[in-house]
């Protein structure tokens, strides 16, 4: 069990700081996030912010201990949000070297969760 929580904690805190790393941009609207979501990818401006505030929400809520049931909708919001930027990178025709670097931070979110998972399965268990 304590191999398993060391596991999940880091897997989970470095995504958690990925994520709200990559958010900060969007809750303030610096002019690289406008140029990206909006000029580039057609969103409107205000969702910016949004999705910032959303992903730092998301992000915290997997950090937190026993709130289970939210933090499944969390981990799914914050998939979500990576397939829908690694397609939205695609459909625009970025090249692979672009985008192909989502479905490692992909492949995190479904490793935490996963850990997530079995440590629920191991504490009932016990």
């Amino acid at each position: 069990m304590k191999k398993l929580n060391i596991a999940y904690w880091v897997v989970t805190g470095l995504f958690a700081a990925f994520m709200i790393f990559s958010s900060v941009g969007n809750v303030t609207s610096d002019p690289q996030s406008v140029e990206m979501i909006h000029t580039q990818m057609g969103f409107p401006l205000y969702i910016i912010p949004f999705l910032g505030v959303a992903k730092i929400l998301a992000a915290v809520t997997i950090l937190i201990p026993k709130l289970d049931r939210i933090k499944e909708w969390a981990y799914a919001g914050l998939v979500f949000d990576l397939a829908g930027a690694t397609y939205s990178f695609i459909a625009l025709g970025y090249p692979a070297s672009g985008w192909a670097l989502m479905f490692i931070f992909i492949g995190i979110a479904m490793l935490s969760y996963y850990l997530h998972r079995r440590r629920l399965q191991a504490m009932q268990a016990q």
